[in-house]
């Protein structure tokens, strides 16, 4: 009796060890922090207005300790952000290493430029929205997008439109537009310029007829008085500089809503504590007044999704970029 009280006692103790060591191990893993050194991996070069944004992550995240390590912003220029997209892939498992993506994540793969698929990705965050707007001359007889409508209807060719990037988010929306109306997309006059500033000096000096841009991009034109909002694509008027303009849905032409979004991903194979880290991370960022007060001067709208709400909306956006591009001939890729 004696030897089997004590064996019962040390099967005892053995499990409670186990026990505890599984309790500690599970409450590790739940409450999971980086390590390292945080790489922001940026598809765009140093400079820039996606720069900017990084490097005002990175601010924040170290000047109200959201991690506790350094921050480094990486810029991973070229091939229409493939090259950051497969520097992110060369880190599998590896929560160390953010994307801070944009809707290119999209067209690259749906384009055939690029064979991994965006959903091979781990979704983080969605940070910002920026929407379509078409805009004019400021004396152009184009008064609103019944006139524009009426126009193209009756030649598609009889206005030229100037977007950054052919297949692009600006691009997609206008031509989203197009079909609404019943208009063949693949018969607009669309001309590439390098830059939003090049396209709308362009309108400004009547070279081509209007600008298919950001919001963000048409304000500083506005302003001056060289250009004119027609609509913008959004689900509702948006506030501030942007309050006076109408959406597509009020003048009648219910068109879904294509955006130009920018969030961040994490490398495939996380672990679920690992993306929750960040999520709740990003979720305590977009709070802060250093966060949202530059949002509010460039006109954005305050959104947020993250996780699995994240997930949806890049399935929905997704599906509509598709869509176009297949309709205007450049989709390549499997779905």
């Amino acid at each position: 009796m004696r030897q089997s009280d004590a064996w019962r006692r040390a099967c005892s103790l053995l499990c409670a060890i186990v026990s505890s060591l599984s309790a500690t191990l599970a409450t590790a893993q739940s409450a999971w922090r980086p390590e390292k050194q945080i790489e922001i991996i940026l598809p765009t070069a140093a400079g820039g207005a996606n720069d900017n944004v990084a490097r005002l992550i990175q601010r924040i995240m170290q000047d109200y300790k959201l991690v506790p390590t350094p921050v480094l912003v990486m810029n991973k220029a070229g091939g229409n952000q493939t090259l950051a997209t497969v520097y992110l892939r060369q880190h599998p498992k590896d929560p160390h290493y953010l994307l801070y993506s944009t809707s290119t994540v999209f067209t690259t793969q749906i384009t055939g430029l690029t064979q991994q698929h965006y959903s091979d990705l781990t979704p983080i965050a969605l940070l910002m929205v920026e929407h379509s707007v078409v805009s004019v001359r400021a004396d152009s007889p184009i008064r609103n997008v019944n006139d524009l409508v009426a126009k193209l209807k009756a030649d598609p060719q009889s206005m030229s439109f100037g977007v950054v990037s052919r297949g692009g988010s600006n691009h997609i929306a206008l031509s989203q537009i197009a079909k609404t109306a019943g208009i063949d997309p693949r018969q607009l006059k669309v001309v590439v310029f390098k830059t939003n500033v090049d396209s709308y000096l362009g309108v400004g000096g009547g070279h081509i007829d209007a600008v298919a841009s950001s919001a963000t991009a048409a304000l500083p034109f506005v302003q001056s008085g060289t250009a004119r909002i027609l609509f913008i694509n959004a689900p509702e008027r948006q506030p501030g500089a942007l309050a006076n303009v109408p959406t597509l849905r009020e003048q009648g032409l219910d068109v879904p809503s294509v955006t130009n979004w920018r969030g961040v991903f994490a490398p495939p194979g996380i672990t679920a504590a690992q993306a929750a880290y960040w999520e709740d991370a990003f979720a305590r960022l977009v709070k802060t007044p250093e966060w949202r007060e530059p949002l509010d001067k460039r006109n954005l709208g305050h959104y947020f999704l993250s996780g699995k709400e994240f997930a949806k909306f890049l399935e929905a956006e997704y599906a509509v970029s598709k869509a176009v591009l297949t309709g205007l001939g450049y989709a390549k890729a499997a779905p």
